[in-house]
């Protein structure tokens, strides 16, 4: 009669716990969210052992990492400061390499147990039990680790209910992991286009004009977000002009800050808004490229910096005052005798160097009539062919000079169709800025 009663006992404590694990099942296939589903998780592997503790561990196959989001006796971890540590340390590195089961009955007693976290919260780990959670493709996804059994130390049956609920968990975390990495996905995907419409909203809406003048100015991002800028605006008694104001000069930038993306282009933003503030304030060029080197310097990460070109064209003697910093090559197609002429650079692109920029002296260029001003940055002449040949300016000047009168529009078009074409891609690996001025009369 004894056995028959164990043996009924047994059998309902196994009905009970199949019972909990489908129940289980179900809770962790009703929700994607990764952290409600490590929250079902380690809440079952709790309860179902009868343990005071469990946390899940998230595997990151890039850095080799574990990973806590929730457990419990730690306060819910916002994105920001998840712990992480190496896959290979601890009874969690220990169980995440061997992919094995490890039951411990005294945590103490085994060399991997790192006692220090208990120092730090005042907990006792007495028995671990570590599952690794592998998915239906064999692959790693976390490593769940109940502590302290309320019975004494787990048992082999304690053990098969653990590999269950893992099987279980392995699943719904893969699910859960690839809908968040999709989310996460979109999300910077749309934030990255709203950095773009920032970006493009801050470039001018619509070029100066003036009847001795023909200006095309464009950007064009190699990703969502590029690392280059320009501006174009008039200029009437120091100050820049209204909509309905004639100019008595336009000033020009071009920069291209090192890569491209969110952050390059905050540094070449802040080129374009320090150089229209210097305008709004009437700041001769001179003293403006030395403190947009100096403001660089110190808002740019070493190994990054900024290669511009500054001008202002004064619209009465047709002489341009200009400063480059490093942006070259910037040419002038002379019209009188067909010929290209190479400005060269004043000084290291900014953002390099404090305390280089100590003079004001700038260069002035004179157009003459037919004369075309050349802007373009790296994306032109470091685009490569398929077998890795260089535009270079040669690309550059063959247009310029076969379409030398044309609308400078139609000019600027013609330069992104010929150098997609010559690297046989829908785009540039660089960012494309081009500013073409031509003098008419």
């Amino acid at each position: 009669m004894t056995n028959l009663a164990s043996d009924g006992a047994h059998t309902a404590s196994r009905a009970d716990a199949l019972e909990k694990l489908l129940e289980i099942s179900k809770r962790l296939g009703e929700s994607s969210d990764l952290i409600v589903v490590l929250g079902v998780i380690i809440d079952a592997l709790r309860d179902l052992l009868a343990a005071e503790r469990a946390t899940v561990f998230t595997y990151e196959a890039a850095g080799n990492q574990l990973a806590i989001h929730v457990a419990h006796g730690v306060a819910d971890a916002h994105e920001q400061n998840v712990i992480r540590f190496s896959a290979s340390l601890g009874v969690a590195g220990a169980c995440a390499t061997t992919r094995t089961l490890l039951n411990i009955p005294d945590a103490y007693a085994d060399s991997r147990f790192n006692s220090e976290v208990d120092r730090r919260t005042g907990f006792r780990t007495k028995s671990i039990l570590a599952i690794p959670l592998i998915d239906h493709e064999g692959e790693l996804v976390g490593v769940a680790q109940v502590l302290n059994s309320t019975r004494g130390a787990f048992t082999s049956a304690d053990e098969q209910i653990a590999l269950g609920v893992g099987a279980h968990a392995a699943i719904a975390l893969r699910r859960a992991r690839l809908i968040q990495d999709h989310l996460d996905k979109l999300k910077l995907q749309e934030e990255m286009q709203v950095a773009r419409e920032i970006q493009e909203k801050c470039f001018p809406s619509s070029l100066p004009v003036h009847p001795a003048y023909d200006i095309a100015a464009h950007s064009t991002p190699a990703d969502e977000c590029g690392g280059d800028a320009y501006d174009c605006f008039g200029v009437r008694a120091n100050t820049i002009a209204a909509s309905d104001e004639a100019p008595d000069r336009i000033h020009f930038l071009i920069a291209d800050a090192t890569g491209h993306g969110v952050g390059p282009a905050l540094s070449s933003m802040q080129a374009r808004s320090m150089m229209r503030i210097a305008a709004r304030l009437g700041q001769p060029l001179g003293p403006l490229a030395r403190e947009m080197n100096e403001q660089l310097f110190q808002d740019t990460p070493s190994g990054r910096f900024v290669t511009g070109w500054i001008g202002a064209l004064d619209l009465a003697s047709h002489s341009i005052e200009c400063f480059s910093a490093g942006q070259g090559p910037v040419l002038i197609y002379r019209r009188s005798d067909d010929r290209f002429e190479e400005i060269e650079t004043d000084a290291m692109p900014f953002g390099i160097m404090s305390g280089t920029f100590n003079w004001e002296a700038t260069r002035h260029l004179q157009l003459e009539s037919g004369d075309i001003l050349v802007l373009l940055t790296d994306g032109y002449y470091e685009a490569a062919s398929p077998a890795g040949a260089l535009w270079n300016e040669a690309g550059v000047c063959e247009i310029i000079r076969a379409m030398r009168d044309e609308p400078m529009a139609a000019v600027r078009e013609e330069l992104d169709r010929a150098v997609l074409q010559f690297a046989c891609a829908a785009n540039t690996i660089d960012d494309r800025t081009a500013i073409l001025v031509k003098r008419l009369i």
